[in-house]
Formats: structure tokens, C-alpha cells, sequence
């Protein structure tokens, strides 16, 4: 029995999925109607990279796994900053608009179905976002897909700034050091030149 148990182990998956949405398609042709489902499908390895696909099949599982196959094709490497975005972004794809803007640790994804889906296989578990205009599916999951895809790098801090202070503290360091030596070196002066007049 151990090993039966052992053979029917599954492995872990290489990405993450998540089934958006299925819906029933029909065709027209001569003979009549013919019924098939389209799925839309997001995936990701949960540490930057993120693909959508959306596919048509006989069957849901058909129809899943072809739309597992076009995600894979079209996967992308998104920029991140720690666990969320790096600055704020805006797309628009077909009649849907999508707004994302970076959270503080310990945010959490606030997103919709579609968003959310996107985001959390992407890797990124703070984040603040709305979905303006059409509420379709599809075009959502788009416009945030084109959306991580246009993110930039955040620029790193300028290390030249500091620099630079530190040669001004030097240099005021050093004046004010001149400044406190030359009243020392006056009265210093002043004393040799009275010891020499009482001689």
C-alpha cells in the first residue's frame, strides 16, 4: 500500500494558476450551433514573472490547458520593489482602465477578482488598486498585465549628495579651527611683546 501511495505523489507546479473565467462560446455554422468554452487563465512563479492566456477548447479542461500553453508563451519579468510596486502606474486596454499605486508593508493586495488575480501570482502582497470603466474580465487582467509590464526600476539613492556634505562639514571644520587659532596666536603675541618691554 506505501508503495501505491508513493507512485500517485504529485510534484509541485512550476507556476502558479489561477482561472479567471470560463465562459460558453457559440458558433454559427451550417449545420447549427457548435458549443465550445473560452477560459482565461493567469500564471506566475510568485517572484516577478506573470503571463496571461486565454484559449477556446471542446471542453473546460481542454480549454485550460491551451490557455496554460499561451501564458507560458507570453510570460514577462516585471519590476518590483521588496513586496510591492515601484511606482505608481495607469493603463488602459480596450474599454478598461487600471490604476495601480504602491502600499506600505503589511497592506495587503486591495484589488478586484481580475487585479487581484494578476498581482498575487506575480509575486506582489502589498498593493493598492482600482478598476475604472468596463468591468470585463478579460480586458482587466489585460490592462493589468500591460500595466506591470511598463513598470520601471525604482533609481537607487544618490550616494554624490553625501559626499559633498561631508566635504562642506571638513572645510567649515577647518575655517572655524583658523578662526579659534588666530585670537590664540594674537594673545600669544601680545605676551612676548610685554615681557619684552619690562626687560
Amino acid at each position: 500500500m506505501a508503495e501505491m501511495k508513493k507512485k500517485f505523489v504529485r510534484e509541485p507546479k512550476e507556476f502558479d494558476e489561477r482561472v479567471v473565467q470560463i465562459d460558453r462560446v457559440t458558433r454559427v455554422v451550417k449545420g447549427g450551433r457548435r458549443l465550445r468554452f473560452r477560459a482565461t487563465v493567469v500564471i506566475g512563479d510568485k517572484k516577478g514573472r506573470v503571463g496571461v492566456g486565454v484559449d477556446k477548447g471542446a471542453n473546460v479542461v481542454l480549454a485550460i490547458t491551451k490557455a496554460v500553453a499561451k501564458a507560458k508563451k507570453n510570460m514577462v519579468t516585471i519590476n518590483m520593489h521588496e513586496t510591492t510596486i515601484p511606482h505608481e502606474v495607469e493603463n488602459v486596454y480596450s474599454g478598461a482602465r487600471v490604476f495601480l499605486k504602491p502600499a506600505r508593508p503589511g497592506t495587503g493586495v486591495i484589488a478586484g477578482g481580475a487585479v487581484r488575480a494578476v498581482v498575487e501570482v506575480a509575486g506582489i502582497r502589498d498593493i493598492l488598486s482600482k478598476m475604472i470603466g468596463s468591468s470585463n474580465k478579460i480586458n482587466n487582467v489585460y490592462a493589468t498585465f500591460e500595466a506591470l509590464k511598463s513598470l520601471s526600476e525604482r533609481p537607487a539613492a544618490k550616494k554624490t549628495e553625501t559626499k559633498i556634505k561631508t566635504e562642506k562639514k571638513e572645510t567649515k571644520t577647518a575655517k572655524e579651527a583658523a578662526k579659534v587659532k588666530k585670537p590664540v596666536e594674537k594673545a600669544a603675541a601680545k605676551k612676548t611683546e610685554q615681557k619684552g618691554a619690562k626687560k
